[in-house]
């Protein structure tokens, strides 16, 4: 059981005793804590709301409501949606901030509250500390009766998300319609089961649904790794789809799965879509710092720059603002297109990635062989008490001292052959440990050498 307050939001599971979990005294707490900061950043006092499918979703979502109400802020919920609609929707209804009520890619026992800024992005580091402060000083001050605050709901938020997507300049409509594709969808039992087939049918995509009810009841590990899409796998052979897609709970994170059953790689979700729209504007790219060294192969490629920042959605947008990427995201199936908004989005993913397939009108095995091959481990422990993360990045330091590192967020050792990233997850207590290289010997070699220093 466990309560994390970071950028990546206040997130937890569901039940136990405050301050040790996501409690209802929790939600209340880190909510009003987003409404005390949101007195002192600005005047504007409406929070548009909207959740994934989690059990605990109507509980966690009425509580922070509430709350907010309670402060004498107006709250527009979107009900059951998005991410990354909640995202475009913060700044489309004027609001001052915005929470989304999903854990992501953590199972059905976690959820969490991410709060967004007026644009509709993360709220950054300083502003998230600021908020932490607050709530743990208890700062907080509620409305009198006759200053309460107003509740409205709105409906036709996946229809305008999907209407933005659908104007994109890079998009190819008539390619999609033209192909005929068909395609097999896990939808997690969650919104995307209520996001994706508006979308697919607007482009003329035949699609089977695996996974579209009994919300928050997740037919398997949420995360879209290898091991936990062997339904969609199955169901796409057997269908003979042209391919299978995977999404997580909250719809930000992408994964496709070829033809003959094999994985086309989550890394490389954010790699074909930079491939795409790098071939129609000359630009930068952005992702952190464990994704495939890929996509700066496929960037210089095309005459671009990449950069890499620190793990983490907030930190992956400032670099491209810095950098004025017109790509970027995280090797997690996460892509960033700004031209629509400052956040991950699997929704513009499917439409630029099916985009790409139709142009090139090859299968998704002959395309992911168009691009350099690496193979990632994504390896993790558990981060226990007696475990000392400082030390142990400072042995890894010394052990590697000749060797190109980078010490932004973990430890990055850059060999000649292929690098290993270890870190502090933002969002679980554990440690991650990844790496990359041409062969999965040749990671297993790296990543067992820094394992040795530790």
């Amino acid at each position: 059981m466990a309560l994390i307050k970071s950028i990546s939001g206040i997130r937890g599971t569901i039940g136990g005793k405050p301050g040790d979990n996501l409690t209802p005294v929790d939600v209340v707490e880190c909510t009003a804590g987003l409404g005390v900061w949101m007195g002192r950043k600005n005047n504007n006092k409406r929070v548009i709301v909207g959740r994934d499918g989690r059990i605990s979703g109507t509980i966690v979502s009425n509580l922070a409501v509430n709350t907010l109400l309670s402060m004498g802020i107006d709250v527009v919920d979107l009900g059951l949606t998005t991410t990354p609609t909640a995202e475009m929707m913060v700044p489309h209804l004027q609001g001052g901030a915005g929470i989304i009520f999903t854990a992501s890619h953590n199972p059905k026992q976690w959820n969490a509250l991410k709060f967004l800024n007026s644009d509709g992005e993360f709220i950054s580091a300083r502003d998230g500390q600021e908020i932490i402060d607050i709530i743990n000083n208890k700062d907080l001050e509620f409305a009198d009766i006759d200053h309460l605050g107003t509740y409205t709901t709105y409906s036709t938020a996946l229809q305008y998300h999907i209407d933005q997507i659908l104007k994109y300049k890079h998009i190819n409509l008539s390619g999609i319609r033209n192909s005929n594709f068909h395609v097999v969808i896990d939808c997690i039992n969650s919104t995307g089961a209520l996001a994706l087939p508006p979308l697919l049918e607007a482009l003329g995509v035949k699609f089977i649904l695996l996974n579209d009810n009994h919300f928050g009841h997740f037919a398997h590990n949420p995360e879209p790794l290898p091991q936990h899409l062997i339904e969609l796998s199955k169901t796409v052979v057997d269908q003979k789809a042209h391919l299978g897609i995977s999404v997580d709970p909250d719809v930000d994170r992408l994964a496709f799965v070829c033809e003959d059953g094999s994985m086309f790689g989550e890394e490389y979700t954010l790699v074909a879509v930079a491939d795409y729209i790098l071939g129609r504007e000359k630009g930068n790219t952005v992702s952190n710092l464990s994704s495939t060294r890929a996509l700066s192969d496929v960037t210089a490629k095309h005459g671009g720059m990449y950069n890499a920042s620190a793990v983490g959605e907030v930190n992956v947008v400032l670099e491209m603002k810095r950098t004025n990427a017109i790509i970027g995201g995280e090797g997690n199936g996460g892509v960033i297109i700004p031209d629509l908004h400052y956040g991950r989005d699997a929704l513009a993913g499917i439409v630029v990635f099916l985009s790409l397939l139709a142009e090139k009108n090859i299968s998704m095995t002959q395309l992911k062989s168009t691009y350099p091959s690496y193979e990632i481990i994504k390896d993790k422990f558990d981060l226990t008490p007696e475990i000392n993360i400082k030390k142990i990045i400072r042995d890894i330091k010394t052990a590697f001292k000749n060797e190109k590192l980078n010490d932004s967020d973990g430890i990055k050792i850059d060999f000649a052959e292929g690098w290993v990233h270890l870190r502090k997850s933002n969002t679980e207590e554990i440690v991650r440990i990844y790496a990359e290289a041409k062969s999965r010997e040749l990671a297993e070699i790296l990543i067992s050498r820094v394992k040795s220093v530790i």
